[in-house]
């Protein structure tokens, strides 16, 4: 499998990938798939977010796994940043795709100039995620009631924090 940084000449790839996560699982993002379909020239605009966020890519002979940073950009914030669009296919779960995804995005982080933390959020039914997050040194910091409303039932979140 290889981890690499995602350009925006990978956006069809990505955005194919994105319809899938919100499809597959609606209980891991704010967004909805029904409203990303909706969105006016949406490769565009995922080109665009390839290029201004760091997203890199698991590949296996196509792209099965994501994981997107994006760093404060105020004076008073830049010292934290946050993961955000993590998903992996249904078929590479387990597989160790998540774990080496999020294992190069720390790595990478730590590596940036300045940055003190990175938080993370995961709905509170995702019980694979919370604990891979756990086992890679993310703490709980937070949690938080009725973060999301999806299929007619709330959904809690909890907001974990890795100090660099």
């Amino acid at each position: 499998m290889e981890i690499r940084r995602m350009k925006a000449d990978d956006a069809n790839e990505y955005w194919e990938l994105r319809l899938e996560a919100l499809q597959n699982n609606p209980e891991a993002f704010a967004s909805s798939y029904e409203e990303a379909v909706e969105r006016k020239n949406p490769l565009e605009g995922v080109a665009a977010n390839l290029e201004r966020a760091v997203t890199l890519g698991a590949y296996d002979g196509g792209l099965v796994g994501v994981i997107t940073f994006v760093r404060g950009s105020g004076l008073k914030t830049k010292h934290k940043g946050d993961f955000f669009a993590v998903y992996v296919t249904p078929s590479y779960r387990g597989k160790g795709a998540g774990k080496a995804l999020l294992k190069e995005a720390i790595d990478y982080v730590k590596r940036v100039d300045g940055l003190v933390k990175v938080n993370i959020s995961v709905s509170s039914v995702n019980k694979t995620a919370k604990q891979l997050y756990h086992n890679m040194g993310f703490k709980t910091y937070a949690n938080e009631e009725k973060a999301l409303y999806v299929n007619g039932e709330f959904l809690d979140e909890e907001h974990m924090v890795l100090f660099l």
